[in-house]
């Protein structure tokens, strides 16, 4: 149960980190985001694909840049991160709670 939720954060992240390489660098291609991240071309492939159904991203001739929508999704996204964080906190099973059951 847990396992899948740890795939999908995992997985988040390198979105998050494809998405920050464009914000950084745009426009940027697969083979430098690769290079520079360490994941497969595959796997930048994927997430640029992802971003850009979000529409955060749209591909041009010289590689990925950014849309209208990313400085939004971007000034919101921390605040989102912290509300799931606290859900998930609030989600932890205490362990005096565990033992006495």
């Amino acid at each position: 149960m847990i396992d899948r939720l740890e795939k999908e954060v995992d997985m988040l992240e390198r979105h998050l980190q494809v998405l920050k390489m464009v914000i950084d660098n745009e426009p940027i291609g697969i083979v430098k985001m690769s290079n520079e991240t360490g994941y497969p071309h595959h796997k930048v492939r994927y997430s640029l694909r992802v971003l850009e159904e979000e529409d955060l991203i749209e591909p041009s001739s010289q590689g990925a840049i950014t849309t209208d929508s990313t400085a939004d999704f971007v000034s919101e996204l921390d605040d989102k991160v912290d509300d799931i964080v606290d859900k998930l906190d609030g989600m932890k099973i205490d362990e005096m709670a565990e033992i006495e059951s």
